[in-house]
C-alpha cells in the first residue's frame, strides 16, 4: 500500500476544541450538557480562534464508562438530542467554516449492546464471533480479564478496561493453533467485526461529520505485540475511506505515530500514559512548566524526537493541553505557568488540541465521588464555567440536578469574565492561537528542531523560508541566550530582548523571534 497520505487542507491549520457533551452547555434544564448548547456556544469557540471540535462519545449508551460504552453507534443518546440536533451541529459548524470530528470507539462495546446480547446465546448466529470469546468459561484469554458466568454460553469473553465492555473480535495477528477460539484476522467473524466498523464510519460520514479521533486505536488486533496486524487492519480501512470518503479526517489515540501513520491515520494523538514523558512537562511533583525550575523536559524531548524521526519527518503528534482522562492543568500550574504551557502547545507540530475549561484555567474539583465510571477521573469532568451567574452559565437546573458538582470555590474563573480581561489566561490563548494561524511555521505540518532541553526550552520550527525560534523559560529566573539573531514578533509573560546579538528573557517568559 502507498504509505503517502493525502491529508485534509484543513488539518494544516487546525486547532482543536475538545468537547466533553454531558458537561459543555444544558439548555434543557436536566443537568446534563446536550447538542443544543454546543451549538449554542459555536461563536465563543471561534471567538477563541479554535477552528476544529472533537466531541467525545454522544451515541446511546448506559453510561457506565461516560459514554465509551456505546450501546448503539446509530443513535445519539436521547439526553442530548436527536440524530436531526447532531446532523444540525454539523451544519452549524460548517456554516462558520469549522470541521468536526466524532469519537470513534472501535474496540468494545457495552454489555447491553445488540451484538453482544446476540452473541451471548448458546445457539451459533451472525454475531457469535463479533467478541473474543474462549471455548470454555473455565478458560480466560491470554493476558486479558474477561466476563464470565453470565450467559447460555459456555466460554469466557474478553474485555477491554471495565468489566462491562467487552472487545470486539478483529481476529489474532498469531493465534495460537492449541486454541482455536483465537481466530485469524481474516477468519468470518474478524471480517464482518472490520465491515460493521465500516458501515458506521459510512454513516456519520454521510450524515456530515469530517473524520473520527479513533479511541485507542492501537489496540484492536490480539497478539499483536508490534502492531503489524493493527496496521494491517487501519491500511484496510484506509483504502475505504480513499474510495469512499478521501476527505475524511482520521486522528489516531496511538501513541506511536511511527506505526499509526503507516496504517494511514493522518496525525497521532500523544498518549499521557506509557513512555512519552509527556506529563513531565505539566501533571508530577515538579512539572517542566513550573516556576520553581526544579523539572526536567530532556526525557519527554528525546522520545519526541524519536518518535519525530520515525515519522520521517512528518512529525504530526497531537498534543492536547488535558482531556476527559487527565488532571487539570490547573491542578500543577498557576495561570501566568499554564500561559507558557499553551505558549508551548499551540507552537508544536501536529494539531492541538484543547480540552474545554483549560483555557480559562478550570480547576480538578477535588473529592468527588465517581460518576459514570470517572473515579478519579470526575474531578476534571465538571461543568464549564461560562459567568458568575446560575452554575456558572452551565445549567438552569437546580445545584442538585448538575451531572457533575461544580467548582464552588468563590474566585473560580470563568469564560466572560476571561473575555473582557486583556490580562486573562484566556485572552493569551486567543493571541497565540491567532499568532499560530498567521505563521505558516507554527503550524501543523512546520518542521521542528530542538536547540535546548534544559532551561530555556529552545526549538525552531520552519516552514518554507519562515524560521522561528521559540524560547520558553518556565523557571522564574531570567536567561541570557547568546548567538541569537532576528526580531522578537511575539512575547508571553514580562520582558525579552535582543542586544548585541544575546536575548535575554525574564522569568516566566516566551518570545518567539523570526530569523
Amino acid at each position: 500500500m502507498n504509505t503517502t497520505i493525502k491529508q485534509p487542507a484543513w488539518l494544516d491549520n487546525a486547532i482543536f476544541y475538545e468537547i466533553y457533551p454531558q458537561s459543555f452547555k444544558d439548555t434543557n434544564a436536566d443537568g446534563i450538557g446536550d447538542i443544543n448548547g454546543i451549538i449554542e456556544k459555536l461563536d465563543t469557540i471561534c471567538e477563541l480562534g479554535c477552528n476544529a471540535i472533537w466531541l467525545n462519545p454522544c451515541f446511546q449508551s448506559p453510561f457506565g464508562d461516560a459514554g465509551y460504552d456505546v450501546e448503539d453507534y446509530y443513535t445519539v443518546a436521547p439526553r442530548y438530542g436527536t440524530n436531526d440536533d447532531l446532523i444540525r451541529l454539523f451544519e452549524e459548524v460548517h456554516k462558520r467554516n469549522m470541521h468536526i470530528l466524532l469519537d470513534l470507539v472501535p474496540g468494545h462495546t457495552a454489555i447491553s449492546h445488540k451484538w453482544f446480547q446476540q452473541s451471548m446465546l448458546a445457539e451459533k448466529n451472525e454475531f457469535t464471533d463479533r467478541y473474543v470469546w474462549t471455548d470454555s468459561v473455565w478458560e480466560e484469554p491470554d493476558d486479558m480479564r474477561s466476563i464470565k458466568g453470565i450467559s447460555d454460553r459456555d466460554g469466557a469473553c474478553a474485555i477491554n478496561f471495565f468489566s462491562h465492555q467487552p472487545a470486539l473480535n478483529y481476529g489474532f495477528y498469531q493465534p495460537d493453533s492449541n486454541k482455536k477460539w483465537q481466530q485469524p484476522m481474516d477468519a468470518e467473524g474478524p471480517l464482518a467485526t472490520r465491515e460493521a466498523l465500516k458501515d458506521i464510519m459510512r454513516f456519520w460520514l454521510r450524515a456530515g461529520c469530517d473524520g473520527f479521533r479513533v479511541d485507542m486505536a492501537g489496540s484492536l488486533v490480539k497478539n499483536d505485540g508490534e502492531g503489524k496486524g493493527t496496521i494491517a487492519l487501519w491500511q484496510n480501512i484506509r483504502e475505504f475511506l480513499d474510495q469512499e470518503f478521501p476527505h475524511a479526517a482520521m486522528i489516531s489515540e496511538w501513541g506511536e505515530p511511527d506505526k499509526s501513520l503507516i496504517g494511514g491515520f493522518h496525525m497521532d494523538f500523544l498518549l499521557h500514559f506509557g513512555p512519552s514523558h509527556y506529563n513531565d512537562l505539566f501533571r508530577c511533583e515538579h512539572p517542566y512548566f513550573n516556576k520553581k525550575g526544579m523539572g526536567t523536559a530532556k526525557d519527554f524531548v528525546a522520545t519526541y524526537k524519536a518518535n519525530y524521526e520515525k515519522t520521517q519527518g512528518k512529525g504530526l503528534i497531537c498534543i492536547p493541553s488535558g482531556n476527559h482522562d487527565m488532571d487539570r492543568l490547573a491542578r500543577t500550574l498557576d495561570a501566568d505557568e499554564m500561559k507558557l504551557a499553551f505558549a508551548f502547545l499551540l507552537s508544536m507540530p501536529g494539531a492541538p488540541f484543547i480540552y474545554y475549561g483549560d483555557e480559562i484555567g478550570m480547576r480538578y474539583v477535588e473529592g468527588l465521588t465517581s460518576v459514570e465510571g470517572g473515579y478519579d477521573r470526575t474531578g476534571s469532568r465538571s461543568p464549564m464555567q461560562w459567568n458568575q451567574g446560575l452554575n456558572a452559565g452551565f445549567s438552569n437546573a437546580s445545584k442538585s440536578k448538575l451531572y457533575i458538582p461544580l467548582d464552588e470555590s468563590s474566585d473560580r474563573p470563568d469564560a466572560e469574565s476571561q473575555q473582557s480581561d486583556s490580562n486573562s489566561l484566556r485572552s493569551e490563548v486567543k493571541r497565540l492561537i491567532a499568532l499560530r494561524k498567521n505563521t505558516p511555521a507554527l503550524q501543523s505540518r512546520g518542521t521542528i528542531t530542538f536547540v535546548s532541553d534544559g532551561y530555556p526550552l529552545i526549538y525552531k520550527r520552519s516552514a518554507g523560508e519562515q524560521e522561528i525560534t521559540v524560547v520558553i523559560n518556565p523557571s522564574s529566573a531570567g536567561a541570557e541566550i547568546p548567538h541569537m539573531f532576528g526580531k522578537i514578533i511575539y512575547t508571553v509573560g514580562a520582558k525579552a530582548e535582543i542586544t548585541n546579538h544575546n536575548l535575554w528573557v525574564d522569568g516566566c517568559t516566551a518570545a518567539f523571534i523570526e530569523n
